[in-house]
Formats: C-alpha cells, sequence, structure tokens
C-alpha cells in the first residue's frame, strides 16, 4: 500500500495515535469513506456496531468512566448527528471526555439543499466543550489533536468532529500523523493550586468545630482516592458525597456517610448537612440535588471549595477559601501541610458520628428489606444483591426507581468508579447500553445495570448488540407500569393528581428472550435471591424483570421529588 493517506485514513490513524482502542458507533451513507478505511487499515481498533446513536455514545461515556481514557462514537449525518447529541452533553456536563465523530455531507453541497443537511457546528456549539466542523483534508491531524487536548485538559468534556463526506477522499501528509500521548488519558497535565491555597484551607478547616467534606465527580476523575482517605482519616472528618461522587472513598469507609441531598440521600445522612459549621466541598459544584435545592449550608455558612473549575468557586456559595486546582494535587498539598504540623492533635469524630447515622439509616432499610410485601419492595432487591455481587462489580443505573436506592443503600466496599449513572441531565435508556461500555472498558468486573421499565422501553433493542458481543451483563427491570419518577412527583407535590404517567404491563423477560437474553420475570419475594444469583453467575447475558412496588408507594430514600 502506498504511503499517501485520505482523509477517511487519516482519521483512523489519528485515533489510533491517540491510544484509541473501542469505537461505538452507527453506518450511514455519509460513513462509507471512514467505515471502508476501517476494514482496510492495520490497526488496533475494535469498532462496536450499535443500533442506535444515543447508545453508542452511551456506551462511550461508561467506557470513559471506567478507563480513564477517551471514549469514542460515531454517527453519519442528519439524523445520526442529532441522535449522537444527547449523550455528548451527558458526557460534557458531567465532566467525562468523549469523542463524538459525525460524518457530513460534502463541503461541496453546503447550501444545495442536500438530503440529511443540518449545521454540526451550530447544533454541537453549546453542548461540547470543544467542536469543529473539519472543511479541509490536511486539517483532520490537527483537528484532532485540538479535540483530544480539549477533552483531557482542564475540566474534562466531550468534544465534536464533523467529517465532511468529499474531504474524507482528499489527501493528508502521512507525517502529520502524530498525538500527544498524555491526551490519550485524563486528566492530562493537572496543575496544581497556587502557593498559599491549601495552607488557608487547612486554616480554615481546622477552626471549625464540626467540618464536612462533600465530594463530587471530580474526586474520582482526577483519581484523588487515596488522598482523601488519608486526609479525612488524618483529622478524622465525615465524608459525604454527592451521587456523582460515590466512589470518593468506599462506602464501607469508616468515615464515609454516603450520598446527601434530595435524591439518594436520607433523613438521617441530612442531619450532618444541616449540622455542620464548615463544608468542604471537593470537586462538587453543590447544585441543587446535593443541596437539597440549597437548603443546606444555609445563608452565611462557611465554605471552603476545591475544584480544578474557577468558575465553581463562588458560583452557589460564598467560598471563605477557595483552591483551584487538580483534586490529586491539591489534596496532596493539603497532606503536605498537616505533616508540617507536627504538633497537631485534631480529631473531629467522623467515624463515630458517621457509624451513628449508618445504624439508623439501616435499621430502617434491614426492616423493609425482609418484608414479603407483594409487589417486592426496592430495597429487597438492594439487599439481594449486595449479597450476590463480587466486590469489584460495575453497577449501572438510570435516574429513576433504582437511583435513589442503590446510592442510598448499597454498600461498595471499593473506592472508584464503580457506579455509573446520568446525573447531570437524566435521560431515561442510558444504563441498558452504558452497561456495555462499561463491561467492553471493564471486562473483568461483572457488570449489572438497573433501570424502570419505563427506561427499559427506550433501548431495548441494544439488548441484540450485547448478545452479538456476547457480554455476560445482567439487568435488572424494576417493573411498575409507569414512569415511575414523573408518577411519585405527582403524589407528592400534585396532590395525587395523575395524568398520562402510566402505561400498559409490558413482560421484560420475554421481549429479552427474543433477542437471545436469558430472562426471567420474578413476582414472589422468596424467589428473587435465587433467581438473581442464577442471573449473575450465568456466563452470558441475562435479565431479571421484577414486578416491582410502585414507586410512589414506596419509603423512597427521596427528601424532595422536584429538582
Amino acid at each position: 500500500m502506498t504511503n499517501k493517506l485520505n482523509g477517511a485514513e487519516a482519521m483512523v490513524k489519528m485515533l489510533e495515535a491517540h491510544g484509541v482502542q473501542h469505537i461505538f458507533g452507527l453506518c450511514g451513507d455519509t460513513t462509507l469513506p471512514f467505515y471502508d478505511a476501517m476494514l482496510r487499515l492495520d490497526h488496533k481498533i475494535d469498532h462496536i456496531l450499535t443500533r442506535d446513536e444515543r447508545s453508542a455514545t452511551y456506551m462511550a461515556d461508561a467506557y470513559s468512566r471506567v478507563t480513564g481514557r477517551v471514549g469514542v462514537c460515531e454517527g453519519p449525518s442528519g439524523g445520526g448527528a442529532t441522535y449522537i447529541l444527547p449523550g455528548l452533553i451527558e458526557a460534557s456536563e458531567s465532566s467525562y471526555a468523549v469523542l463524538g465523530i459525525t460524518t457530513d455531507i460534502s463541503v461541496s453541497s453546503y447550501g444545495k439543499y442536500p438530503l440529511t443537511e443540518v449545521d454540526q457546528e451550530a447544533l454541537m456549539r453549546p453542548l461540547t466543550k470543544w467542536n469543529t466542523v473539519i472543511k479541509q483534508s490536511a486539517h483532520i491531524p490537527r483537528m484532532v489533536r485540538t479535540a483530544f487536548r480539549a477533552m483531557t485538559t482542564g475540566r474534562s468534556g466531550a468534544a465534536h468532529l464533523g467529517l465532511p463526506y468529499d474531504i474524507q477522499y482528499d489527501e493528508v501528509d502521512p507525517s502529520d500523523i502524530w498525538a500527544d500521548p498524555k491526551h490519550s488519558s485524563y486528566p492530562a497535565y493537572p496543575t496544581g493550586p497556587e502557593p498559599g491555597a491549601a495552607e488557608a484551607a487547612v486554616d480554615a478547616i481546622l477552626s471549625a468545630k464540626s467540618p464536612l467534606i462533600v465530594c463530587g465527580g471530580g474526586v474520582v476523575i482526577a483519581g484523588a482516592m487515596e488522598e482523601l482517605d488519608r486526609f479525612s482519616r488524618r483529622l478524622n472528618i465525615p465524608v459525604a458525597t454527592s451521587i456523582s461522587g460515590q466512589g470518593s472513598l468506599a462506602d464501607t469507609h469508616p468515615n464515609c456517610v454516603g450520598v446527601v441531598g434530595s435524591n439518594g440521600g436520607t433523613d438521617q445522612t441530612w442531619e450532618l448537612m444541616e449540622a455542620a459549621d464548615l463544608v468542604v466541598f471537593m470537586g462538587c459544584r453543590a447544585g441543587s440535588t446535593t443541596t437539597s435545592r440549597w437548603e443546606a449550608p444555609g445563608p452565611g455558612a462557611r465554605i471552603v471549595h476545591f475544584d480544578n473549575d474557577p468558575m465553581v468557586i463562588g458560583a452557589n456559595y460564598q467560598a471563605e477559601v477557595g483552591v483551584v486546582g487538580d483534586l490529586k494535587l491539591s489534596l496532596a498539598a493539603v497532606n503536605a501541610e498537616l505533616d508540617c504540623r507536627t504538633d497537631l492533635a485534631q480529631d473531629f469524630g467522623g467515624a463515630a458520628v458517621v457509624e451513628d447515622i449508618k445504624k439508623r439509616k439501616f435499621e430502617i432499610f434491614n426492616t423493609l428489606a425482609r418484608s414479603s410485601d407483594m409487589p417486592i419492595r426496592p430495597e429487597r432487591v438492594i439487599q439481594a444483591l449486595m449479597k450476590e455481587l463480587p466486590e469489584d462489580a460495575t453497577v449501572l443505573s438510570d435516574p429513576g426507581t433504582s437511583c435513589p436506592y442503590i446510592s442510598a443503600y448499597y454498600q461498595q466496599s471499593l473506592p472508584g468508579r464503580y457506579f455509573i449513572t446520568n446525573r447531570a441531565h437524566g435521560a431515561l435508556g442510558y444504563s441498558l447500553s452504558a452497561a456495555l461500555g462499561a463491561w467492553y472498558g471493564r471486562p473483568q468486573s461483572k457488570v449489572v445495570a438497573m433501570m424502570g421499565d419505563g427506561s427499559f422501553g427506550f433501548t431495548c433493542g441494544e439488548l441484540e448488540t450485547i448478545c452479538r458481543s456476547r457480554a455476560p451483563i445482567t439487568y435488572i427491570v424494576f417493573s411498575n407500569a409507569n414512569f415511575g419518577w414523573i408518577k411519585a412527583s405527582q403524589f407528592a407535590d400534585k396532590d395525587a393528581r395523575y395524568y398520562n404517567v402510566d402505561f400498559s404491563r409490558t413482560d421484560q423477560a420475554a421481549v429479552a428472550a427474543a433477542y437471545g437474553v436469558k430472562s426471567w420475570r420474578v413476582e414472589k419475594p422468596d424467589d428473587l435471591q435465587r433467581v438473581l444469583k442464577e442471573a449473575i453467575n450465568h456466563d452470558g447475558p441475562t435479565l431479571v424483570d421484577v414486578i416491582c412496588q410502585p414507586l410512589e408507594e414506596t419509603n423512597a430514600p427521596v427528601r424532595r421529588w422536584m429538582g
């Protein structure tokens, strides 16, 4: 083969140069040259054909979350570009590096009303960290490098590249095919805090009587779990998390009280937010869910805020001290400062406080989890999972019925990204397809995805992709024949005036079986443990359809249903 490269081949080579190992995507007319290059070139990239561009992006998102590398998805022009957008929004707002590549109509056809024409650059601009539609083939290597640089540095996020049909055939100089290896994973080129910031944060924290650390997703993204562990043990400070922050410490850590806020938080964990005289937000934007719509911390509360994005500091609360920098480097600086204070004997009693709160929280949970009521209580499902799953299992959830229960009660014994949910925009249908991305990224881990039956209907077509990939993922559907979160909101906020939230009951197990998934339908609580054990241990994709208590009738760990 000649050393000359066309644009499509250059795109493949540039992705390979950046360490890309998997691409999730769906074919289209404008993609023909790119797919032909994938077929003919010698490379190590595995392309996974999906059944929906949304699913491809969700797969890339979860892949990025478990690997710390850029997740890549692709789709064709027109409808493909619009379908790929929801996953890019989620990844960008959640600070995960995902590259969406959409092929496009020919540059020479712009403005001539060709089929599938859409201004892709305008479409993607407000909802990605960086994006462009490439106009000349010679620009492909430079634009790919720029996209990876944008995704992996600073606050990580999603990028988009438009690749028009005609420039995929135009020539590219092979000598321009190179990449900075630092940009194959993230955070790349992390920056530390400014001089004096760590010392000021330590001074503020030590002056408090009842400080509380509240972690968002930034701790796990930065890989700062060990530094946080050392810091929290050193001063014995209690640590709470947002849903996205789960994994900052293991749920079983003596200082980790678990999730606080309106979703996944309980009255018991909320006590710490109300009692804290100083809150340390760490890689957390202090948004509406974590603060229960800014109910706590209250006005005038003392705040120390760590984040790698300076725009977050002071956005919702006036920060007494702001520490801007990579969380791993910032916490290392804090720990180094504490090491210098040899006479320090501070102990905030966090472990004892956490133990008491968890004891009271789980007394309520365990009572409900033992219930033999029908339909099956969600607590019973969570308890059964905790008994059956290995400690390194990766659990995913859609934002509906299953999310608050797994966030409030599941006790993950390892730090890191072992629980995944799409909390930024909360699109239904995420976990079914995202689970495959998580499995490709971490195939040694047992992957379990949970969702309501409303979510199942969004992306159940991807069960064919799951079977074709022979991925031993276990799906659990909480079936209550309605859009549960909305019905529960109508119960709580509209005096149980229900409108257009119920749908016909479907046999999800039968649907999955038609795709080739080994499936069960469980109605009796006494059958649940046995079936889950069999499903989790089966060497192939499985689905358990659990006839579940409607969310509006449950004791859901939700302090506030709306926002």
